[in-house]
């Protein structure tokens, strides 16, 4: 599906960033692997060696945009174009109520989350406008449709990312650049991995998902590989759930 196309995967030393590499990989693509951490990212290239795919690593902090610029640059000067590009790192932040939530940690939720993003896509599509086009997906959440209590930023920079995604779709999409969104339930990965541990806790994510499990990984990545595709050349400015049923509720 992606054969001689060139993927970027950020936040991709674990979790649905290091499963959306592998993909890529798998279908042909060469990725840019990025992260700031940086033994799980070049981990994740290692993966992507070892099932004989071509990828690199760039250590790059989402929430600076010189960060960003210089990712997208090192991805043109070492393959030659951006095809693809999987705006994937993300933070969960500080649980409390609103009334009650952390200014630093809001500040730094929103600028990860939803700033990263605009960062990314405003090089990304910079990029991809030079050699004809190309398919951005973004990381939300189910919780870029609802909300969470506990989670006022996060909710927020998820809205926002769905927003954001809509207008870049509006603007690009009749020169090549589609760009769509995913939105998953709660999936085992690093992030969530203190809520699992906790038996009421993960007995309780687990009843709010009508499939009766957590999603995995490699099941978010199986999407945003299709979205990345031609196969999905008419799909732009969508919102796609895969959580397990969790919004159907």
């Amino acid at each position: 599906m992606l054969k001689n196309k060139v993927a970027l995967v950020t936040g991709a030393s674990s979790g649905i960033g290091r499963a959306v590499a592998l993909i890529c990989a798998r279908e042909g693509a060469r990725v840019v692997v990025s992260d700031i951490q940086q033994k799980g990212g070049e981990e994740t290239v290692a993966l992507v060696r070892a099932q004989g795919g071509d990828a690199i690593f760039v250590a790059a902090d989402v929430g600076k945009p010189e960060d960003a610029e210089a990712l997208v640059a090192r991805a043109m000067a070492h393959y030659g174009r951006l095809d693809v590009a999987c705006n994937n790192a993300g933070i969960g932040g500080p649980q409390a109520p609103t009334a009650d939530y952390p200014l630093d940690g809001w500040a730094q939720v929103i600028n990860i989350n939803l700033s990263g993003v605009f960062y990314g896509m405003k090089y990304q599509i910079a990029a991809m406008l030079k050699t004809g086009g190309g398919s951005i997906i973004n990381v939300a959440s189910i919780l870029g449709a609802v909300g969470f209590a506990t989670s006022p930023a996060y909710t927020a920079a998820k809205h926002g990312v769905v927003g954001l995604t809509q207008a870049g779709a509006l603007e690009y999409s009749a020169q090549g650049v589609r760009i769509n969104a995913v939105g998953p339930g709660f999936i085992h990965t690093p992030m969530i991995s203190a809520l699992e541990q906790d038996a009421g806790a993960n007995a309780m994510l687990v009843a709010a998902h009508p499939i009766g499990r957590l999603g995995r990984a490699e099941e978010v990545a199986e999407l945003v590989a299709w979205l990345a595709s031609d196969r999905a050349s008419f799909v732009t400015g969508a919102y796609y759930p895969i959580d397990g049923g969790y919004l159907a509720r």
